[in-house]
């Protein structure tokens, strides 16, 4: 009888450990930018700086686009994006937030709406905590349940195990410091039922611990410069490090088909990264793959201003988009990674 008792409670221990065990599905989202506006849809240029349309050039962007100097509210344009982003591999977009009621907020309807037309999913990135010039946690709490009351329970927000996600920026990681972070993401949990799912954009044990995922938004930094070689051998080792770091959080590692952002007036010298005919954006998938990650961002869809789009341009043509449907195809074929104890 003893023995049986054991038996019942080893097979009750193995049954509670199991349920710990999550499998996080693959995801291949891109950054996105709904900024961009135009005379003939919002009335003025929105971002776009000093178009010239004879000549195909635009002061504020590295590249011109095959679809011109468009604008975001712009339901065709957006509407090619998904067409494209979906042909590509790509399962969502994570949209640049800045702030209730602004011009981006104002294109979030949209953007829903034809994600969920599509099969596609979208998040948003948290570019800035309020106020401006003085940034409090209160701000950030506010922020985020006006967007989960607002749009958190559209089938077409992306969700992990049925908790809407957020992307965290870095540069609100720094206006109000972890210890903020970890204030904000106990209050908007205790006050949205169910609660939600954050990613930072940090890579350090210290932010896997507060945050439920993290990444970083650009490699840039790191990657200036380097030839293939190089770009491959800092790959495989900063994508192993990023799991690794991860440890049972959502690990997400970034791409990028290059970097630009010359046209732009920034301090010189600027962190190019050469795309390599193709050859920068092909390496760091394949050693993305190789590393196993749960998710794969792309930095990004249409960055125009830093050169870094993957959306088709005149002097890029599409292929980034035809590279990202190899190797997105190839990444989510992945079985998932299971995390906590079997």
């Amino acid at each position: 009888m003893r023995f049986r008792l054991i038996a019942v409670a080893l097979s009750t221990v193995v049954v509670a450990c199991g349920a710990a065990t999550t499998a996080i599905p693959k995801q291949v989202l891109a950054f996105y930018y709904g900024w961009y506006g135009n005379p003939t849809v919002s009335g003025k240029w929105v971002h776009w700086k000093d178009v010239d349309e004879g000549n195909k050039t635009i002061a504020s962007s590295t590249h011109w686009p095959k679809l011109g100097p468009y604008d975001s509210h712009d339901p065709k344009v957006v509407d090619q994006h998904f067409r494209w982003a979906k042909k590509a591999g790509l399962t969502g977009f994570i949209v640049s937030w800045w702030r209730q009621g602004d011009f981006h907020d104002e294109g979030m309807p949209l953007m829903l709406e034809t994600a969920g037309k599509h099969g596609m999913k979208i998040t948003i990135y948290y570019e800035t905590v309020p106020p401006r010039g003085d940034p409090k946690p209160e701000g950030a709490v506010n922020d985020l349940l006006y967007l989960l009351n607002k749009y958190g329970k559209h089938k077409a927000w992306l969700t992990f195990q049925g908790k809407p996600v957020f992307f965290i920026y870095g540069r609100t990681l720094n206006e109000i410091k972890l210890e903020g972070w970890k204030q904000v993401i106990a209050e908007v949990n205790s006050k949205y039922p169910g609660g939600a799912v954050f990613i930072g954009d940090r890579i350090s044990e210290e932010a896997a611990r507060i945050f439920d995922g993290i990444h970083t938004y650009n490699v840039t930094g790191r990657t200036k410069g380097m030839t293939p070689e190089q770009l491959r051998t800092w790959a495989r080792d900063y994508y192993a490090m990023t799991v690794k770091t991860a440890g049972d959080k959502i690990a997400a590692v970034t791409v990028i088909p290059g970097y630009d952002d010359h046209k732009l007036g920034r301090p010189e010298p600027r962190p190019i990264t050469s795309r390599h005919d193709g050859e920068t954006y092909r390496i760091l998938w394949e050693e993305a793959i190789a590393a196993k990650p749960d998710w794969v961002l792309i930095t990004s869809w249409n960055e125009w201003h830093e050169g870094s789009e993957i959306e088709p341009s005149l002097e890029d043509g599409d292929r980034a988009l035809q590279q990202t449907e190899q190797f997105a195809r190839r990444f989510l074929k992945l079985p998932p990674r299971k995390v906590g104890q079997p």
